[in-house]
């Protein structure tokens, strides 16, 4: 497990778009589909790295919690399946189901739009504003494997209800840290 942090997508970068097939629903969706009025967070996640399992019970409760408040998430895993077989289509669909995720896990097989969102590591959080714009980039909060500190998704959050009070985020942004995207060769 390589310790990796995210790269920080400039603030203001319009989301870049999509169509990946979602595992829980077997049909290709959109950024364009799934997109919210009011904002909308794309994550890079997966199943086998221990910084998602980490935060995955309190990002399962913050997404339940925001989606009510009209928060779009997408969730996408874009490592390479032949080295990590457990982050397979059907793993991803079988974990959605074990964890109750109530939002999209698209599969980006080819990893084009991990590349076009800079996406470095799992988890790996990008808010976009009604406009697709990047106004937030970086970790779910500072909890992590080991370090004792309690899991509360309060950087997201804080993120979100800026977005959702139509007030600017905190421009004060910290880097996600965890597993490495596991390119291709």
């Amino acid at each position: 497990m390589a310790l990796t942090p995210s790269t920080m997508l400039p603030l203001g970068t319009k989301a870049p778009d999509f169509t990946l097939l979602d595992v829980i629903s077997g049909k290709k969706l959109s950024l364009a589909e799934l997109k919210s009025e009011t904002g909308t967070v794309v994550m890079f996640i997966c199943n086998h790295c221990p910084f998602v399992k980490h935060i995955q019970k309190k990002l399962v409760e913050v997404t339940n919690a925001y989606q009510a408040k009209k928060i779009k998430f997408i969730a996408i895993s874009a490592n390479d399946i032949t080295n990590y077989p457990d982050d397979s289509p059907e793993k991803m669909r079988e974990e959605a189901a074990k964890k109750q995720y109530s939002f999209p896990y698209l599969y980006d097989e080819d990893q084009s739009t991990a590349k076009a969102y800079q996406a470095a590591c799992t988890p790996d959080f990008y808010v976009f504003d009604k406009q697709l714009k990047c106004v937030y980039r970086g970790r779910f909060d500072e909890a992590m494997p080991g370090n004792e500190k309690p899991v509360t998704g309060k950087d997201l959050c804080a993120a979100l209800d800026s977005v959702i009070a139509k007030k600017p985020v905190n421009a004060d942004q910290k880097p996600s840290m965890g597993c490495n995207i596991k390119w291709k060769k």
